[in-house]
């Protein structure tokens, strides 16, 4: 048994005992997918930047970003 298998079997162990990885980077990432577009509801994380909310609502709907996200406040005005 290499030292990779032994580390892996410590992190097993530990996550067991720890009753699983509850916040996991993956779970946070979902929890933070707040920005929804109003007309066809694909989300994108929080911290999402102003001009790629520009490129979808005009790629995908034409439309502008008041129409698609009302209400929107970007975290980062740049």
């Amino acid at each position: 048994m290499g030292n990779g298998a032994k580390a892996q079997m410590k992190r097993e162990r530990n996550s067991k005992n720890a009753g699983g990885n509850k916040n996991s980077q993956l779970e946070v990432n979902k929890k933070a997918m707040n920005v929804i577009c109003q007309v066809c509801r694909t989300s994108f994380l929080c911290t999402i930047s102003i001009k790629a909310l520009e490129e979808h609502c005009e790629n995908k709907h034409g439309k502008s970003v008041k129409e698609c996200f009302p209400g929107f406040e970007p975290i980062h005005k740049k």
